[in-house]
């Protein structure tokens, strides 16, 4: 039988922050705005949540606040994935005492391993840890792909239900796809790719795009699963320059700042990341001007 945590659209979300601290009003905003939107799922402190620059008490009120406010409204994810074995097990045994229904975990990165080391990597925390795990594969980040074939072993650890997926590698996703789409959930991991993910089999996405437009998104999954794929192909097209655009930094600087003209947050991150650049500022205000937004 499959595993799946959930299908449909999840959200990818922002952190909030204000005078650099976690800015918990804007927060219940940006994850009351998904609820009310009908997000299916909520992963919180993954890449756009920008964990790296997060304490362990931030990151342990985060997830606490989150649950309070998503329980029994939509699935909570969390990242607890880094590049250290003995400490992604630390976090995710956090992420599971504090109510997390699933965990998102990247492989590692920077020191990087063989794909062996992936194995016993997600192995070690499986031994540790009862929830279901999503794989996370970003090569362009991590520098690190997982293979298919590993992807393939990795699918037999009971815990393991799911990879978000994000090499932009058309073939390897087809492959990803016809290997393993009846055994584990395949989700979307990049934006511009949505429409095709669906095409292929996934489950459904994990979006960036979602924290300023999460009807749209999942609107885009229901109806593709609904059959109505001209419907589900035509709003692709329509977010494509938006979703391509919200990476023309490196994520989240574009999606935080398109978050506080909407109002949703402040434009404030950690560094190392530093706010948008002016002339790409005006590029996202064009895109949201031509998506309706009044700005």
């Amino acid at each position: 039988m499959k595993k799946i945590l959930f299908s449909g659209s999840c959200v990818a979300l922002i952190t909030p922050f204000k005078n650099n601290k976690v800015d918990f009003v804007s927060l219940r905003r940006l994850i009351n705005y998904q609820l009310k939107n009908k997000t299916d799922a909520i992963l919180i402190l993954g890449t756009t949540g920008e964990p790296a620059t997060l304490s362990k008490s931030e990151k342990i009120k985060i997830i606490k606040f989150a649950r309070r406010l998503t329980q029994n409204k939509a699935i909570l994810l969390i990242g607890t994935g880094c590049n250290n074995t003995k400490k992604t097990i630390e976090e995710s045994k956090i992420a599971v005492e504090n109510g997390a229904d699933g965990l998102l975990i990247v492989t590692p990165y920077y020191n990087k391993c063989t794909q062996k080391g992936l194995i016993e990597h997600y192995k070690s925390i499986a031994n540790h840890i009862d929830i279901p795990i999503i794989v996370y594969n970003v090569p362009s980040r991590t520098g690190v792909n997982i293979n298919v074939e590993t992807m393939l072993e990795l699918s037999k650890i009971p815990q393991i239900c799911g990879i978000k997926e994000a090499s932009g590698n058309i073939g390897q996703i087809m492959k990803l796809v016809n290997l393993l789409g009846d055994k584990i959930a395949i989700y979307s991991g990049d934006d511009s790719l949505n429409y095709l993910f669906m095409c292929l089999g996934a489950d459904g996405v994990i979006s960036v795009t979602a924290n300023i437009l999460p009807s749209e998104i999942k609107k885009l999954v229901d109806n593709f699963n609904k059959n109505d794929y001209i419907s589900s192909k035509n709003l692709h097209h329509k977010l494509l320059e938006i979703n391509t655009n919200l990476f023309i930094e490196v994520n989240p600087i574009p999606i935080k700042y398109a978050c506080s003209i909407l109002k949703l947050c402040r434009n404030e991150i950690r560094l190392p990341l530093t706010p948008l650049q002016e002339e790409n500022a005006l590029i996202i205000n064009n895109c949201l001007n031509e998506l309706g937004f009044k700005l």
